[in-house]
């Protein structure tokens, strides 16, 4: 599917952390964000296996990463059972990555180990949680998603509770809505995405929402300075793996930074692969990574193109400051996917800033510490509901 490529930012968006900068000015009449515009079943197929009474697809409208209206789909589950007075306790699960083509949409494909993660959610609803999912913003929607933009994933996960709680408020029994009480959990990608969420959950979910807290597992952190080092020089021993997210982090930032010119030093095996990671989910796109090389996609390092280390540090940082209410972060020290001498320093500046952080770190790989955490991370989440 063609897609058009977002215009180039507004000056003050270059300049201005761009969840601090002004948002771009709204139609009156526009859609307030969280809005639900479609709604659908959702195949049973896709549904958490054991725990779900109910689950639907939902189109919504969101914002993107220059702060405009943006639409984005995602998926809401019910738990078997009768919710509680006020409604079902809400976690907005945010998922890793899948890749950034339409099909790779959770809401379409499923998730991207439907081995690990439909396991994962059932232990959450289980435990009486109602799960909202948002597939992020042109995932499935116009536009490409902006892989590992935080702004825009925590405008996402946040609209895909407000759009779930209008949803079982106008749609479904009492038995089965949605309190205005929730948290944000999420592994890998996700985890980028649930705890940049954490540092704005308030702000942007605003008095119709109740933020409690969150969880990341697999959380990355200073992505940009990897980034910044890219170019014919960059080591050539990554796996096929860190190519592919390397891929979608370039394909992305010229998506929403096409000012910044990396078509002009992308080689032909440079735009040969990000055009492929353009459309291609990612166990596919992996395959097609193996034995290929970063080092030749750029004719030139990438910090030769001008502003390119400012505005890779407003696309990808996190935030270190700010947060609000208690979150988990947990880490394997056998990580390889996001090795965790990127995120033990990201951690270091959280708690020399007082930040209400509980961190842990687990002997496995990165899928074994999402599964190993649920032991911290079921009781933190239920002392955070005050359950």
């Amino acid at each position: 599917m063609s897609r058009t490529r977002r215009r180039a930012a507004a000056l003050a968006a270059l300049t201005l952390p761009a969840a601090l900068a002004p948002a771009v000015s709204a139609r009156a009449d526009a859609p307030a964000p969280g809005t639900v515009l479609a709604s659908a079943p959702l195949p049973a197929k896709l549904w958490v296996p054991g725990t779900t009474a109910k689950a639907f697809r939902l189109t919504y409208r969101t914002t993107d990463a220059h702060g405009r209206p943006a639409r984005s789909t995602g998926e809401v589950f019910i738990p078997k059972g009768t919710a509680p007075a006020g409604g079902w306790p809400v976690l907005s699960w945010a998922h890793g990555t899948s890749g950034l083509g339409d099909s790779c949409a959770p809401s379409v494909k499923g998730p991207a180990l439907p081995e690990r993660d439909f396991p994962y959610l059932a232990t959450w609803m289980k435990q009486g949680y109602a799960i909202v999912a948002s597939d992020y913003a042109g995932l499935g929607t116009p536009g490409l998603p902006a892989y590992l933009n935080g702004r825009s994933t925590a405008h996402n996960v946040v609209d895909m509770v407000k759009a779930g709680r209008g949803f079982a408020a106008r749609k479904l029994p009492v038995r089965e809505r949605l309190s205005r009480d929730w948290a944000v959990i999420g592994q890998s990608q996700g985890a980028g995405a649930a705890i940049y969420t954490a540092r704005y959950a308030t702000r942007f979910g605003g008095r119709e929402l109740n933020y409690r807290g969150a969880v990341g597992t697999g959380t990355p952190a200073y992505i940009e300075k990897i980034v910044d080092l890219v170019g014919p020089q960059f080591p050539p021993s990554l796996g096929p793996g860190t190519t592919a997210y390397l891929s979608y982090i370039f394909a992305a930032l010229r998506s929403v930074h096409p000012e910044l010119g990396i078509d002009r030093i992308l080689t032909p095996t440079g735009r040969k692969y990000l055009a492929m990671a353009e459309t291609a989910c990612v166990d596919e796109f992996e395959t097609a990574l193996k034995g290929v090389s970063v080092t030749g996609f750029f004719s030139k390092p990438v910090m030769t193109l001008p502003r390119f280390a400012a505005v890779a540090q407003d696309y990808l940082a996190m935030p270190e400051s700010g947060f609000d209410k208690p979150f988990f972060m947990g880490h394997g020290l056998l990580d390889t996917d996001v090795p965790y001498a990127l995120t033990a320093p990201y951690v270091a500046a959280l708690l020399a800033n007082h930040q209400p952080l509980t961190f842990k770190t687990y002997p496995s790989d990165h899928s074994g510490t999402l599964i190993r955490s649920q032991a911290d991370t079921v009781p933190f989440v239920a002392r955070l509901f005050g359950r």
